[in-house]
């Protein structure tokens, strides 16, 4: 796996660590990522869904009335 070394303010990552009960910066940082990315699918899948409603809506007839 490719490896990244970025500088983050270290109040910021200790306050991470506090919050996400861990005892490193890089399982800290990796905590936030890997939130991130999972309700980036959630959210994907809940407007996915929204949106595929939408569509078929869209496609019906509408009735005269």
């Amino acid at each position: 796996m490719a490896k990244v070394n970025i500088s983050l303010d270290a109040e910021l990552v200790v306050e991470v660590m506090v919050l996400a009960g861990v005892g490193s910066p890089q399982d800290a940082v990796e905590v936030v990522l890997r939130d991130y990315i999972a309700r980036g699918h959630r959210t994907e899948a809940r407007t996915e869904l929204t949106d595929r409603n939408l569509r078929e809506a869209e496609s019906r007839p509408q009735e005269q009335g």
